[in-house]
């Protein structure tokens, strides 16, 4: 698959219109596969002609224009191969084929991207198969981004996403949102997905910027959409609470020159304190429901750190308490990882050490820089500067985005200093 190069306005507007463009060739032609091979050509091309010829008037259907005309060439020389009329059929049911004819502007005009969204988890697909797809054709991230994001291999992904594409166009799944009951059905995988594309956009796998503004706010977007389908679900809420309370300190996470600002030395008068009493508002009101999930928790140690008005106040006797509840509730090893760094802040770095050596057998974050700059963190604090500049160092040669290689880096270099 050919990735979409990246700019800066220009990318913003072709990432916000790709799903909607998506949504509306994919309910014209019935074949996903093909669907998303027309509008990436679409997008190459307006990343190609837009700088040069300027954006056109109406780009949403400039992009639909374009893939339409892409994937009818292809019908078009499929047909030359064998006749044309057989082609339609075998590929389209007879009761679809009048869509395909005749697309009114109202359906063109609508934007597909949740229906899209809870199509691509259909249950059809596995979990982890479903989020892939739906990071790669909703959220626009690239197979590698996706292949970081999961921890396994380019090319595992790549062939995960491709059967996914295969199993959707088998199994024939209409191009509409869902009934309630499919909804509840696949509204685990969405939630996860909206998770992913989250954190990707507030700290990017790989690059020269720290976040992707693009990504995150999208993933705010469509995660709004979602709760206005479901007001009443606490996951939901809580997902989109823990969103605005961490996207709140995006705007102190770096300096003037793109470099990180950890969390600890952050000013936090650059917090979005609307996005704050909005989070802490949804998260509050999700755990009064009494039934509590992973998102919710997530949120409220959010919601505690945000509502520190120095680093030094944070409660982390309650935020560690936090996390025992999370990792009886999830076996993500970041819930684990993060888990150890909040007993040591309660308990000392030793005790946080001791927890860490236990993740170092979990394949899953073996060769994971976070791993090693956690443990450089707290190597530091227990007092061995030498295997904490070691561990800085090993971080950085892991991490593929250049604010966090710079910070680590900076790090080594700090404790080098000193010792001298």
């Amino acid at each position: 698959m050919t990735s979409r190069p990246r700019d800066t306005g220009a990318e913003r507007l072709l990432r916000d219109l790709a799903p909607q463009v998506l949504g509306v060739v994919l309910r014209r032609f019935r074949d996903f596969g093909a669907a998303e091979d027309a509008v990436q050509e679409a997008l190459v091309a307006a990343a190609t002609q837009w700088p040069r010829d300027g954006v056109p008037d109406e780009p949403r259907a400039w992009l639909i224009q374009v893939a339409s005309r892409r994937i009818t060439d292809h019908v078009r020389s499929e047909a030359a191969r064998r006749r044309r009329e057989a082609f339609v059929v075998s590929l389209v049911p007879p009761e679809q084929q009048i869509a395909l004819a005749a697309d009114s502007d109202e359906a063109v005009e609508q934007d597909d991207t949740l229906a899209l969204l809870f199509m691509c988890c259909h249950p059809a697909l596995s979990t982890s198969s479903a989020i892939a797809l739906t990071l790669r054709a909703v959220g626009g991230l690239t197979t590698a981004e996706i292949a970081r994001a999961f921890l396994v291999p380019e090319a595992t992904m790549a062939q995960r996403i491709s059967r996914a594409k295969q199993t959707i166009k088998a199994s024939g799944v209409p191009f509409q949102m869902p009934t309630s009951e499919e909804r509840s059905a696949r509204l685990g995988a969405v939630l996860h997905v909206l998770y992913l594309i989250f954190n990707e956009g507030y700290t990017t796998s790989s690059g020269p910027a720290l976040h992707r503004d693009d990504l995150s706010s999208e993933a705010i977007r469509l995660t709004r959409a979602v709760r206005a389908l479901l007001p009443d679900d606490g996951e939901v809420a809580g997902l989109l609470a823990l969103m605005l309370l961490t996207d709140a300190r995006r705007a102190a996470r770096t300096g003037p020159e793109g470099q990180l600002i950890p969390l600890a030395d952050q000013d936090r008068s650059l917090w979005d304190q609307g996005a704050i009493a909005e989070g802490v508002a949804l998260v509050t009101a999700a755990l009064s429901r009494g039934s509590i999930g992973v998102y919710q928790v997530q949120a409220a140690i959010a919601a505690v750190h945000d509502e520190a008005a120095r680093a030094e106040d944070t409660d982390w006797p309650q935020i560690l308490a936090l996390y025992d509840l999370l990792l009886g509730m999830s076996d993500n090893p970041m819930v684990a990882l993060s888990h150890a760094i909040a007993t040591a802040m309660v308990r000392g770095p030793e005790a946080g050490l001791e927890l860490l050596r236990s993740l170092d057998a979990d394949p899953r974050l073996q060769g994971h820089h976070r791993l090693d700059a956690a443990r450089a963190h707290l190597l530091e604090r227990a007092g061995d500067r030498e295997a904490a500049i070691a561990h800085y160092r090993r971080a950085a040669g892991r991490t593929t985005n250049l604010p966090e290689q710079s910070y680590l880096l900076s790090q080594a270099a700090r404790l080098c200093d000193a010792r001298k």
